[in-house]
């Protein structure tokens, strides 16, 4: 009789455990349709018929409407958690602070990323040095051509300051410059997506397969021009493919700040400094020699974002290593 009741248990447990399963199947995929059917609709219907107009009213509603994208994702795994009714709990809302206790985290999410986007710009002129200009022209034309109105002369010691506060302001500053669109990035694809996706896969492959959903999301404003502008070779096809690869490099420090912080405080943070602070690189690019953007100066490039592509690397094979460790 014992035996009979533990082996029904046992059955019921197992039923269970399926059933879970498939709920969570479920949920990813109902986030992941709903993320790209709405995006690509709003942006594909909306906004490509905006971009490039010469009607100021136009091109402003067309950037308006961009920056409410990118709460998408956020919108998306607040509905499908009420779809699917799955409780919001201290946990998987993932907003904990707790900086004292992962203070390296912070660490790394800030100054950590600013020198992975400094690493990179450096890696990028030292291969490529007929594109570096020591004489700082691409800044000097922009400051010239914002000078016409005053009438100020521009001076090197002035082009050389203007740098070295866009530097500093950019450390400080720049996590905090995209906050509310990171959020509404992150809390979709790391807050939610990445939870699920560990359900299903181990650690990383999850990581990988996260960050390549989220640079696909991004197809309709490669197409548009963002990131690596228009007309290139293979156009948008390479671009897109580019996206994705970047996405899945920067989704990988991403990640990992989200699995060791049960936080995604850290990862706004470091895509706060990204999108901030990246395109430094640019100020320093010649003029009679551009820059091509899939290989750098900015993190979007290959080269650009070396420093990425090998912090990648490393904690994948961290987190390899530990999952392999638990017996997982």
């Amino acid at each position: 009789m014992e035996n009979e009741k533990s082996m029904e248990a046992k059955l019921n447990e197992a039923q269970k455990r399926e059933a879970d399963k498939k709920l969570e199947i479920k949920r990813t995929v109902l986030f992941v349709l709903f993320v790209f059917v709405v995006t690509y609709g709003t942006e594909i219907f909306m906004v490509m018929p905006l971009v490039g107009s010469a009607d100021t009213d136009q091109a402003m509603a067309a950037q308006t409407i961009l920056s409410s994208v990118m709460f998408i994702p956020t919108f998306g795994a607040i509905l499908i958690r009420w779809i699917t009714k799955e409780r919001l709990t201290v946990t998987n809302l993932m907003l904990s602070l707790k900086i004292k206790e992962n203070l390296k985290y912070y660490g790394l999410a800030w100054l950590g990323t600013a020198v992975l986007i400094i690493f990179g710009a450096v890696f990028y002129y030292l291969l490529s040095p007929g594109r570096f200009d020591s004489e700082l022209g691409y800044v000097n034309l922009i400051l010239t051509e914002q000078a016409k109105q005053t009438g100020e002369q521009i001076t090197k010691e002035i082009v050389q300051r203007a740098v070295l506060f866009q530097v500093v302001i950019g450390v400080v500053m720049s996590p905090f410059a995209n906050l509310l669109n990171c959020f509404g990035e992150e809390w979709g694809f790391r807050g939610y997506l990445l939870p699920k996706m560990m359900k299903h896969f181990k650690t990383v492959p999850a990581i990988l397969l996260t960050g390549a959903i989220w640079g696909l999301w991004y197809a309709p404003l490669v197409f548009m021009g963002q990131s690596y502008g228009l007309g290139y070779p293979g156009y948008p096809v390479t671009g897109i493919l580019a996206m994705c690869i970047y996405c899945t490099v920067i989704g990988v420090l991403l990640s990992y700040l989200t699995i060791k912080t049960g936080s995604i405080i850290p990862a706004i943070l470091a895509r706060g400094v990204i999108g901030g602070f990246g395109s430094i690189g640019v100020m320093f690019s010649s003029l009679d020699n551009p820059y091509n953007l899939f290989f750098g100066p900015a993190p979007t490039g290959i080269l650009g974002g070396m420093g990425f592509v090998l912090l990648a690397a490393f904690l994948l094979y961290q987190l390899y290593k530990e999952e392999k460790a638990c017996g997982k």
